[in-house]
């Protein structure tokens, strides 16, 4: 009978240990939200496939929660802006702020943002099976600044290469190219102008898809860089970045004369109407070609690699909680952000199309075996991604500016490459200068160690 009664101890005592213990299972949504039910949060999001797959999952979050949550979409080009007007009006307007992998530093330098440690280290908001180490490294690196991390990543992207197999196997081809030489190559053979047939095609729009496509894309893998940021020096006219543009300068001579002009959409377009047969595109178009006419013939690879090393587009956003609201909506609003970022909802957001960075789904045998692009995606996150892929700047927009002015001039008016390039440093060396803009630069690189490492929290 005693020893009965001393097994039954053992066993209380151990189920309190682990109520008590801070394991997940004394932890659970519902509770924690109880002190914010009824509450409304503001959440911004964008046009596109990600935000959608989130709005149709958020009435889970309510209903489980009792936190109402409103969206409102914008275009990418009119985000940075809205927020920015938001926090400096002090509107309060939205309460889940989106921040682009360029905009961190501007939104911690001005005190609108809060750390996320100032959720994860309240037990009654923090769910512990968050697993922050769960997310890629380079994803957590580039939302933190002065080694603080401010937001957890949503709808993240890799540069990848699609392309019709079926166009390349008739060209003879048993596979897509792994260089950018080889390309050049298949290019060559693929491309009949009378036709209006193009073996490769790229998104050139005056914007910041110049600046982070078609100008970015050909810097990297050449061993060129836009800054150095600890000399304060500008290297957009190094001998390598000169080589990559130059090598850029061949591809456009076997493109459509109006690909200056032409954004996403467009190139996506001509894949699907096998006017070309690549494309290197973000990891989010994935899910409109395999719904497109073309889907069964749509391949998914690694960017090709360049001459100095493989270096592929990077980009992509993270949630963050505004700091001008008051505590019991930052509160709510990390958990909405805890919530659509979690773990568990990594495989519904990805059946409904968007792009998340947990390892543990995008790695996940069942899901890549309905998602191919989910392979190379990662394996550009773990070997050819370049977190400083675009420079994280305060003055990041008026720099992409005269990067895209200088970049389509350039690639449209076919000017001399060496000496543009000079005249493009020194417009922004001098912008640079003169608008203390290296006072507020972040090196995301330096912290994927930090993440990397096993005692990463």
């Amino acid at each position: 009978m005693r020893k009965n009664h001393r097994r039954l101890a053992i066993a209380g005592t151990a189920l309190l240990g682990l109520m008590f213990s801070g394991s997940s299972l004394a932890w659970n949504l519902k509770e924690a939200a109880q002190p914010y039910k009824g509450v409304t949060i503001n959440v911004v999001g964008l046009e596109r496939p990600s935000y959608k797959a989130a709005q149709a999952l958020t009435p889970e979050f309510e209903k489980e929660t009792g936190i109402h949550v409103n969206w409102t979409t914008f275009p990418y080009e009119s985000t940075l802006k809205a927020e920015t007007l938001n926090f400096v009006s002090q509107s309060g307007q939205y309460d889940v702020v989106l921040s682009d992998v360029v905009w961190p530093v501007t939104f911690v330098d001005a005190g609108w943002v809060v750390p996320m440690k100032h959720f994860t280290d309240n037990p009654k908001l923090a769910d512990p099976a968050l697993d922050l180490k769960d997310f890629f490294p380079v994803w957590l690196a580039s939302f933190t600044v002065n080694d603080k991390l401010y937001g957890l990543p949503f709808d993240s992207y890799a540069g990848l290469l699609f392309y019709n197999k079926k166009m390349l196997a008739d060209a003879g081809f048993d596979g897509p190219p792994k260089t950018w030489d080889e390309l050049y190559n298949y290019d060559k053979k693929l491309t009949n102008k009378d036709k209006g047939v193009y073996g490769y095609v790229l998104q050139s729009a005056h914007n910041e898809t110049q600046t982070a496509d078609a100008f970015a894309r050909f810097l990297w893998p050449w061993g060129g860089r836009f800054l150095d940021i600890g000399q304060k020096k500008v290297m957009v006219d190094s001998p390598d970045s000169v080589a990559g543009i130059q090598f850029r300068r061949k591809l456009v001579k076997l493109m459509p004369s109006g690909i200056v002009s032409d954004d996403h959409p467009q190139v996506i377009q001509m894949l699907i109407q096998k006017k070309a047969a690549m494309v290197t595109e973000w990891s989010s178009f994935y899910t409109t070609l395999k719904q497109s006419p073309i889907g069964d013939d749509i391949g998914v690879a690694v960017e090709p690699k360049g001459p100095k090393k493989a270096a592929s587009a990077f980009g992509g956003f993270a949630y963050m909680v505004s700091a001008q609201i008051p505590e019991k909506k930052q509160n709510a609003s990390y958990l909405f952000i805890q919530w659509l970022t979690s773990k568990e909802m990594a495989k519904p957001l990805i059946e409904k199309g968007a792009v998340v960075a947990r390892r543990s789904a995008d790695t996940d045998p069942s899901i890549q075996a309905d998602n191919p692009y989910l392979k190379p995606m990662v394996a550009t996150w773990e070997h050819s991604t370049v977190p400083d892929w675009r420079p994280q700047l305060q003055c990041y927009p008026q720099f992409s500016n005269i990067v895209s002015d200088w970049g389509s001039r350039i690639e449209q008016k076919r000017l001399p490459v060496k000496s543009s390039l000079h005249d493009m440093a020194d417009a922004l060396q001098k912008y640079m200068d003169s608008s203390d803009c290296w006072a507020h630069a972040n090196q995301p690189e330096k912290y994927i160690s930090k993440y990397e490492s096993k005692s990463a929290q």
